[in-house]
């Protein structure tokens, strides 16, 4: 059993299976908007919780010159429109902790990105405003060594913990994907969430930004759902290619409600036969 809690009125860790999806990074207002639009309606056509994610800065973009998005204050402000208008809870990351509080006052999920999961002062940050928190387990990480970061976060009095999947590094611009890692941190006691999009990236593998090859998204998608999760996170948005982040990886918007379908059908079967395991 996991700890099931609440973020915004979206339910973690309670045998469903909750989607966090949108873009990378918050390009402009109508497009943050125009996403999650349409996939809150293909989550409410489908029966999945939904909670938008968007980045308002990537400070950890390969090149100085890549886009970084809005900054804190436009972004957050975007956010909040999303969340009012939508009506969908939201998730953004940070990368200081001098940005937890004012992320807190509008989304309900902050996020700590894969390589700063062992940031102690970050992790303190974001459990101390009382906000869900979604950890990405680094990729240089083995999962059980994420039962510290969890202590980081009761130590600050915050048990709403997610623990997320992304990958780890193999070779030269290569992840690969442990699924045994998702059991692993799941017996930990908090939900799983598995990153299908971060999974296919290739660090670094176009010079000045990063790779990857969303012909996969699906198969490791499939594969998390069958291994068993409580959220599966998904960057998206209306043409990939020319997204401003992560667009090798990033699932088409026309595309996602047919992976959505193939993979809820999966986490229902596999959490049928839990009980005969």
């Amino acid at each position: 059993m996991v700890k099931s809690f609440s973020a915004g009125k979206v339910l973690f860790g309670d045998g469903g299976l909750v989607l966090v999806a949108g873009p990378c990074v918050l390009e402009d207002r109508e497009t943050a908007l125009s996403i999650a639009r349409e996939v809150s309606g293909i989550c409410g056509r489908l029966g999945i919780p939904y909670v938008f994610k968007a980045s308002f800065d990537k400070a950890n973009r390969t090149s100085i010159h890549s886009f970084r998005g809005p900054g804190l204050e436009k972004g957050l402000q975007w956010l909040a429109e999303v969340k009012e208008s939508v009506g969908c809870p939201v998730l953004t990351d940070i990368h200081l902790p001098g940005q937890a509080e004012r992320a807190a006052e509008v989304v309900d999920i902050i996020q700590i990105p894969a390589f700063l999961c062992r940031q102690t002062d970050l992790v303190v940050a974001a459990a101390a405003t009382g906000r869900a928190v979604n950890i990405k387990k680094g990729q240089f990480l083995a999962p059980v060594d994420m039962g510290q970061a969890v202590s980081k976060c009761l130590e600050a009095g915050n048990d709403k913990v997610i623990l997320c999947e992304r990958g780890s590094t193999f070779g030269y611009g290569q992840l690969v994907v442990d699924m045994r890692s998702l059991a692993i941190m799941r017996s930990l006691g908090y939900p799983v969430m598995f990153d299908a999009t971060h999974s296919v990236q290739m660090p670094g593998a176009q010079g000045t930004s990063s790779g990857g090859d969303r012909r996969f998204v699906p198969v490791l998608a499939r594969a998390a759902a069958a291994a068993g999760i409580d959220a599966l996170f998904l960057e998206t948005h209306p043409d990939p290619d020319s997204a401003k982040s992560d667009g090798p990886n990033m699932v088409s918007l026309d595309s996602l409600e047919n992976l959505l379908r193939k993979v809820l059908a999966i986490h229902r079967a596999a959490a049928a036969t839990e009980g005969e395991r």
